[in-house]
Formats: structure tokens, C-alpha cells, sequence
């Protein structure tokens, strides 16, 4: 059984949240801080919570997810508050489901469903959109399991000889199955336009710098700030989905590009991860990747152990060498607090720079270091004869030179540093230039 989607003309119903505080998890979060993050997604739907509740789970049970007791208890509830939605923190099973919403005579969302509705709602490019009706798709298809009663009848065939036909829900699966295979179709012929324009901005020597972090982070207000660009930005989970690529000047005013990626979650549905591995084809193959964590969150280890988890469930490997931790949000710590993450962050024991992407503070020390880990490669000698003033102006374009002199018969030596693409551009464009070291 599929959950009827919430209904987008009524903007606001009422919604209990339960979390199920089981002990299986593992990840060091609090149940409280789980039950939080399950309200802001709630929110995110625009829904009005009513009340919230951590149940605890003793003993996992195949057809409810609750014990009896507890399953009375919730059904009460959500009849006290005249609830129209009650969202379970937790994946459920479609047998599950539909015997919650049996029991409580209200509809009934998981945590999948709720992501994924977001993500509906929330995505704007057709590859967006794509990837998360592929996603749904693929929950709805398991959730067509012997419930639409009311379509079972076997349809007959053409004449008095004609077979039994087939059921209306294999005829669902079958129209799903068919439905999935186009939009992954549809998927590949993105993603190949997609590596098209990615091989071509590495034709071209401007290094890359992507984003990643835990969901409502900051990323984007930080993207803002880098850029001054006007991507949307607020204080909810989700709040900008499909990646943003702009241009990024560093200080020595090179350009290069700067992705706004999607954020990520604990706990992130299977269905999406398809989803995500296509969004951070931008991640694998950046110069500078920049891990945003909140840090005025107390759960700010626990989440960036979950973006190193989703990354490392995506296959995507990162090479600590060009990360940099970004602290965002100093300016929400109190006094005491901020001193000591300041003294984390100055005796260098990980590669982190505290910064307020609302402020300001810290930004310049950022820019910095990304050009620092742009410049990584050691410095190549360059002798350019007198005339070949193109040359010059495009190794100051696209290179960060180090040192010059002039010689008395019109020729420039530079020492440069460039990315390994600026330097095989230069030799096919500049033969005529000398290259040393």
C-alpha cells in the first residue's frame, strides 16, 4: 500500500511525530536530537506539529513496529489531538504501515516518505526531479503489496474463451516497472550531457571547490557569502536541493568554481542514494572540497560522521589532503565556548577553520586556505621571449605566479604555479614558451 501523498492544497494539518528510541542505532545521537530533526522535517511539509513523543521500543514487532500497548497509546494521542498525519521516525514496512494506519485511522508517514516528499516538493532542474521520482517510484513499487482490495478482480479477456487477464495490481507493477525503466533512461541521457559540460570546464584550467555538510548546515548562506550570489537560504532541513555551480574569485583574483551541494542526513533513505551519487559527481572530481558543520549544533560530531558515512556509502572517496573542515556558525556560540573552538582550531589539530557565514568572520582565512590547496603543485619555471605577451597574461589569467624578471632582451622568466590541466592547456596553446622544473 502506497501512503496517500499530503494533500499540497491544505498547506497545514495537524501531525504527531513519533520517534522510536530503539537501541539497535548505534550512531551516539540522543533520542531527543533525533525527535527534533524528525519535527524540522515535518515542518519542512509544511505541517503543524501538534505533539511529539520518543517511544521506546523494548521489542521490534514484524506487523506494527510497536507493541500493542504502545500502539493504543499513539492511536489516543493522535484522536486527542485530531490529527490528521501521524509521522513515524523510522522506516516502516508497507505491511507496517497499513496496519498503523488501520489502527489509528489517520495517515500514516515514515521517515522515507517524508524525505522523499520534500524532495518532490523541493527539486527544480528536470535531473532533480527525475532522480526523485525514480526514488519514489522505487518506494511505491514495494509498497503494492496485496492491499488494494478493492482492485484485485482478475480482468477477463476479449470473448467467451478469453483468459483470466491479469490483476489490477500486476498491472500497477508492471506500469511502474515500465515508468522506472524510461526515467532511468531519461537519467542517462542527463548524466552523459552532464559529463559533457564536466569535460569541457576541465579543459579549461579553473580549479574546483565543492561544498558538502549536514543538512541546514549553512551551505548555502556560506555559498552566498563566497559568491554573492542570492541561492536560497533558511533555517529549515532541505531548504535548497539541486547542486549550484558559480564562479568564486580567490584572492590573487583567479576564478574558479564553487558547487553547492545537497545536504545530507542520518538515516538517508536507500531509494535516494542513486539519487545523491549522480548530485556529487561534482565532489569526486573537485580540486577543494569544504565540510561545512554547524557548530553551534551539540550534535555537530554525530552529523559529520553521518555526511563521512553517506559519502562513503556513495563510494566517494575523499582525499583528506584537499578537505577542509569549515566550523560554520561562531557567531551562535556564546562567548566561552567560541574562545575554546578558536583554540581547537589555532593549535591545528585538524585542518578546520572556524568561520559565520552570516557575519563574515573568518571568510577571508578561508579563502586563503583554498588557495593554498589550489596552489598545492610546486612551481614550474617559465621563460616566455619577448612577444609572446599573450603567453604572460594568460599564465597571470590562470596561474598564480610566484616570482618574475625581466631580461634585457624583452623576455620574462616567471616562476607559476598551476593545476595539472592549466599546464597541459599552456603547452598545447604556448609551445614557444619555455617550461623548466
Amino acid at each position: 500500500m502506497s501512503s496517500k501523498p499530503i494533500d499540497r492544497a491544505t498547506p497545514v494539518q495537524g501531525v504527531v511525530v513519533i520517534h522510536p528510541e530503539r537501541g539497535d542505532r548505534g550512531s551516539g545521537r540522543s533520542a531527543e536530537a533525533r525527535l527534533e530533526e524528525a519535527v524540522g522535517l515535518a515542518l519542512a511539509l509544511d505541517l503543524e506539529v501538534r505533539d511529539a513523543i520518543i517511544a521506546p521500543l523494548r521489542k521490534l514487532m514484524p506487523a506494527t513496529l510497536f507493541g500493542k500497548g504502545k500502539v493504543e497509546e499513539i492511536g489516543e494521542l493522535c484522536e486527542a489531538h485530531d490529527a490528521a498525519v501521524a509521522v513515524v521516525d523510522d522506516a516502516l514496512s508497507p505491511v507496517q504501515q497499513r496496519n498503523l494506519e488501520k489502527a489509528w485511522q489517520v495517515k500514516v508517514m515514515d521517515r522515507t516518505g517524508m524525505i522523499l516528499e520534500i524532495f518532490a516538493r523541493r527539486a527544480r532542474t528536470r535531473e532533480g526531479r527525475l532522480q526523485v521520482e525514480l526514488a519514489r517510484l522505487s518506494y511505491e513499487r514495494s509498497r503494492l503489496v496485496r492491499t488494494w482490495t478493492h482492485l484485485e478482480r482478475q480482468r477477463g479477456g476479449f470473448g467467451v474463451m478469453g483468459g483470466p487477464g491479469e490483476t489490477q495490481i500486476e498491472t500497477d507493477r508492471r506500469l511502474i516497472a515500465e515508468k522506472i525503466a524510461k526515467l532511468k533512461r531519461d537519467l542517462l541521457e542527463v548524466r552523459r550531457t552532464r559529463n559533457l559540460q564536466r569535460a569541457a570546464r576541465q579543459r579549461a584550467p579553473v580549479p574546483s571547490v565543492a561544498l558538502v555538510g549536514y543538512t541546514n548546515a549553512g551551505k548555502s548562506t556560506l555559498f552566498n557569502r563566497l559568491t554573492q550570489s542570492a541561492v536560497v537560504a533558511q533555517d529549515m532541513l532541505f531548504a535548497t536541493l539541486d547542486p549550484t555551480l558559480r564562479t568564486l574569485n580567490l584572492p590573487d583574483g583567479r576564478p574558479c568554481i564553487l558547487s553547492d551541494t545537497v545536504g545530507f542526513i542520518s538515516d538517508l533513505p536507500h531509494e535516494l542514494v542513486e539519487a545523491f551519487r549522480a548530485t556529487l559527481e561534482e565532489v569526486r572530481e573537485a580540486d577543494v572540497i569544504l565540510h561545512v558543520r554547524d557548530l553551534s549544533n551539540p550534535d555537530s560530531d554525530a552529523q559529520a560522521a553521518d555526511v563521512r558515512e553517506v559519502l562513503s556509502r556513495l563510494e566517494v572517496e575523499i582525499d583528506e589532503r584537499r578537505m577542509i573542515e569549515v566550523w560554520n556558525k561562531i557567531d551562535l556560540l556564546d562567548a566561552d565556548t567560541k574562545e575554546v573552538v578558536l583554540g581547537d582550531a589555532r593549535r591545528g589539530g585538524v585542518p578546520a577553520l572556524p568561520v559565520s557565514a552570516v557575519t563574515g568572520e573568518g571568510i577571508a582565512d578561508l579563502l586563503t586556505a583554498i588557495s593554498g590547496l589550489v596552489d598545492e603543485a610546486p612551481p614550474v619555471s617559465v621563460h616566455a621571449p619577448a612577444g609572446e605577451g599573450a603567453a604572460i597574461a594568460w599564465l597571470y589569467r590562470h596561474g598564480r605566479v610566484m616570482q618574475r624578471e625581466d631580461d634585457d632582451k624583452g623576455g620574462v622568466h616567471l616562476a607559476v604555479r598551476l593545476s595539472p590541466q592549466a599546464l597541459g592547456q599552456f603547452e598545447q596553446l604556448f609551445p614557444h614558451a619555455g617550461l623548466t622544473g
